[in-house]
């Protein structure tokens, strides 16, 4: 009735292995696997499918699609996709100046917006200029991508006026720093 012993078989099997390998053996593979193990991420992978976004229509946010490039001063221009304030260019500055009197903040929130003339995505900055009272013309809160506050550098919900004289908000410039 014992034709197949379990314990036996696993004895059997352990000897085999202790004869065959020594703990200076072992030691030196399981060495070598965590020497080469930080390795494996560095190994080259196919990209193919990460080398061409999808760009149709069906694929763009709702901002994306009605994006225009003519008029910086409405809501609508393709660099404002995650803009959360007054623009600059209604209150005296430029798409990316501040008008007189205000201070660039040091830091800013980011943004990839897409040019609907070449269908290409940009990386926004977006910095808000501080030291003036709060300009009430052109107020945007463009949301297309945004972030939870959970990840604070990619969010638009807070006054970017750190480092800077004031902590008073005036407006908001979107500086495109280069393709995403």
């Amino acid at each position: 009735m014992k034709l197949f012993n379990p314990d036996a078989a696993a004895e059997k099997l352990l000897r085999r292995f202790a004869g065959g390998t020594s703990r200076r053996g072992m030691l030196a593979r399981l060495g070598g696997a965590l020497v080469a193990a930080p390795v494996f991420p560095l190994l080259p992978v196919s990209r193919a499918g990460a080398a061409k976004p999808d760009r149709s229509p069906e694929a763009k946010t709702a901002f994306a699609r009605k994006a225009q490039t003519v008029d910086d001063t409405k809501c609508d221009y393709w660099r404002y996709c995650a803009i959360d304030g007054a623009l600059c260019s209604c209150c005296g500055g430029g798409i990316h100046t501040c008008p007189p009197g205000a201070e660039s903040s040091p830091v800013s929130w980011v943004g990839t917006c897409m040019n609907p003339e070449d269908g290409k995505a940009y990386m926004i900055a977006y910095r808000d200029c501080c030291g003036k009272p709060m300009c009430t013309q052109c107020m945007c809160d463009n949301q297309d991508r945004e972030t939870p506050l959970y990840v604070p550098q990619l969010n638009n919900n807070i006054i970017w006026c750190f480092g800077t004289q004031s902590m008073e908000y005036h407006c908001s410039t979107a500086v495109m720093v280069g393709p995403a």
